[in-house]
């Protein structure tokens, strides 16, 4: 089916002239002439894309009124601005507003084509992103039936009426993101955005950049992702990472809902519900002076634990099949024979929590799915039992007969160092195989003193 295009422009030979073009490359196109007919086609149907003027025919109406009638629909709708006597303010204000781009009059065939034809690709990528988010995010539920599941949920749901920030706190792995992403979904702010910004994988040198935008000499704006985020929700992922002196201008948004890009002298104002997330003990960090009191109070106004998977394993059969379920489902595979009554799956530690469970039964679902219930015990075992096949015999019985704290120590060196020689040392691939996020487990490689490895 061809794209739709429905062109706006007061003046008839503009209208002709870019109707033309894009019918020659068998779009499919749509005019209006002033405001009233835009709104009446906006109304009608949403096009594919939408070309129009700035300024029209209604001198208290114009084109970025249109503008904001179509992003209210559909902000994944592109919209590209046009105009023959814009000022940069005006551009600028487009541009905020979601247009995907302004193009100054008089324009040549090539220009216009290209923008349209960038437009029509980016929408089309945010989505495809935007479906593939919803199957890995919104389509997920929080499973379980231990206590501490059932509380979380009930908080879950005490918060849809509540504008309060939220701490969501736990080990690496343990859903902190997907409840965040609930909260925001049963909120009055569901249909507004939902922007992450993860404090771990950012350089300290681009955290204000990041957060809070930036303006150039040029008059083009970075926007950050307090700015994104405007009237939905910002989720901070491990808040702990932002550096100590950013934190005290965190805290002034908090307590004043405006601030100033990089470089920039006007005041943003925003209306955002932070939600913030860590795998460490903000408290303690208070403690040693390495995160502002005063911030974490700000923060902890709603607390939620997530709790490792190992202390509510009565969760786990019911995690695995309804991960078989929706991973055959988005793979578009059969389900695997997993024996949900394996001792493996118990007496493991599972130090990627949920994230690590969901990821061995997305592998046996890819790789597994058509062996035999014997063949996918054997290959669950191999994966969480990696010990069984250590060499070095004097390490192991070191840890069986060393305190408790200590030989967890002993297995989880030896079995990082297994791992990351079995991926050549790549850290970003043992990440995904372990189930941690990348960021953690560097921590965990320099606290227990291991060096790179090939």
């Amino acid at each position: 089916m061809h794209k739709e295009i429905l062109v706006i422009d007061d003046n008839p030979d503009i209208r002709s002239l870019v109707s033309n073009i894009l019918k020659e490359q068998n779009y499919e196109v749509r005019t209006a002439a002033n405001y009233d007919q835009a709104v009446f086609e906006i109304n009608k149907k949403l096009p594919d894309l939408a070309i129009i003027d700035i300024k029209l025919d209604k001198t208290d109406k114009d084109g970025i009124d249109l503008l904001k009638l179509v992003t209210k629909k559909d902000k994944l709708t592109p919209v590209i601005m046009i105009s023959g006597h814009a000022t940069v303010q005006i551009a600028v204000e487009a541009t905020r507003l979601g247009a995907y781009e302004f193009i100054e009059k008089p324009f040549t065939k090539e220009k216009i084509l290209n923008y349209v034809n960038r437009a029509l690709e980016s929408s089309k990528l945010k989505k495809e992103k935007d479906i593939i988010e919803n199957k890995l995010f919104h389509s997920f539920e929080l499973i379980g039936k231990s206590t501490s599941v059932i509380k979380v949920k009930k908080i879950i749901e005490k918060l849809s009426t509540s504008e309060s920030r939220v701490l969501i706190y736990g080990p690496t792995g343990t859903g902190k993101e997907l409840v965040a992403r609930k909260i925001h979904k049963n909120s009055s702010r569901a249909k507004e955005p939902f922007i992450i910004i993860n404090a771990a994988l950012l350089k300290e040198s681009t955290y204000e950049k990041e957060l809070f935008g930036e303006e150039f000499d040029d008059g083009n704006i970075s926007f950050g992702a307090l700015e994104r985020a405007n009237k939905g929700t910002l989720l901070i992922d491990e808040v702990s990472e932002i550096p100590f002196e950013t934190q005290a201008n965190v805290l002034r948004v908090l307590i004043d809902q405006k601030f100033k890009r990089l470089n920039g002298s006007k005041d943003i104002n925003v209306n955002i519900r932070l939600i913030s997330s860590t795998s460490k003990d903000l408290s303690e960090l208070v403690k040693i002076n390495k995160f502002r009191e005063d911030l974490y109070h700000r923060l902890n106004v709603m607390p939620i634990e997530l709790t490792s998977l190992s202390s509510r394993t009565e969760d786990i059969p019911l995690l695995i099949e309804y991960f078989k379920e929706k991973l055959s489902e988005i793979n578009g595979v059969q389900q695997p024979k997993i024996d949900i009554k394996n001792d493996n799956l118990y007496t493991y530690n599972w130090p990627g929590n949920v994230r690590e469970l969901r990821n061995l039964v997305e592998r046996i679902t890819i790789l597994s799915a058509n062996e035999s219930q014997s063949k996918i015990n054997k290959i669950i075992e191999d994966i969480l039992n990696p010990a069984s096949t250590f060499s070095n015999k004097d390490l192991l019985e070191k840890s069986f007969t060393s305190p408790l704290k200590e030989a967890r120590k002993h297995f989880e060196k030896e079995y990082l160092i297994t791992q990351l020689k079995k991926n050549h040392g790549n850290i970003s691939k043992t990440a995904d195989f372990i189930g941690m996020e990348r960021s953690a487990l560097h921590r965990k490689l320099k606290e227990l003193g291991i060096k790179g490895i090939n």
